[in-house]
């Protein structure tokens, strides 16, 4: 019964300190910044505003270009034009992530069915212990044929 009772005792310090140093365990750049990614993703898919302030620092900015020249977009207004609880057909994902100490470029593919596919390039650097999208630059194509099938 001894044996037992220290069986017992034992597999609950080790769980403990397992679970203690589990629940510790700092998220990495990457997953920080995918979670940035996220917020912008999912904010604008679901109608979600408050996540895209989290994403986005408040001076970002968006650039494009329309008719051969460059177009730059507030940042605010972007965000302002998300209808909270009003989802959208996009789907979006997270292409690929490069980051160096605390700046990261990110590319993410955004297919809005039947319409369009934006190509969205964001620099995001971290600051205050956060990483913020401070830009973003995207092009689109229309779907093509094959892909409307």
């Amino acid at each position: 019964m001894n044996v037992l009772r220290t069986l017992i005792v034992l597999s609950v310090c080790i769980f403990t300190t397992f679970n203690a140093n589990s629940q510790n365990k700092e998220k990495s750049d990457i997953e920080l910044i995918t979670e940035v990614l996220n917020h912008y993703i999912e904010g604008t898919a679901n109608g979600e505003p408050d996540l895209l302030k989290i994403a986005f620092h408040p001076d970002f900015n968006l650039y494009t270009t329309k008719n051969d020249s460059l177009w730059i977009r507030s940042g605010e207004k972007y965000v302002s034009n998300i209808k909270k609880g009003k989802k959208s057909s996009r789907v979006g994902r997270i292409i690929s992530i490069d980051y160096e100490n605390n700046a990261a470029s990110a590319k993410a593919e955004i297919i809005i069915p039947n319409w369009r596919v934006y190509t969205d390039y964001f620099l995001l650097l971290k600051y205050q212990g956060s990483w913020k999208i401070v830009q973003k630059s995207y092009s689109y194509r229309t779907y093509s044929k094959k892909e409307k099938n």
